[in-house]
């Protein structure tokens, strides 16, 4: 449900939203979900001084509960 909220959130602010991808994956730390967007719009995704993307994870965390999530922006040129 997490990945579902992020996706919506982020292909919203977004220019290329059928590119954002947002994959869940299980550390030792916790659940990280690693969100990918277009080049053009990892700027728009982060925000002045990174407000729009704390923003974000502020929402996820809160849905994600007492576990909470950790998020990672990068953009789809970056290797998998």
């Amino acid at each position: 449900m997490v990945a579902e909220v992020i996706e919506h959130l982020v292909g919203g602010i977004v220019d290329h939203p059928d590119d954002v991808d947002v994959t869940p994956k299980q550390l030792r730390r916790g659940l990280l979900f690693e969100v990918r967007v277009h080049p053009e719009d990892l700027g728009k995704v982060i925000g002045r001084h990174g407000r729009t993307a704390t923003a974000i994870r502020t929402v996820a965390g809160a849905i994600a509960g007492k576990g909470g999530a950790r998020i990672d922006f990068v953009d789809v040129d970056r290797r998998r």
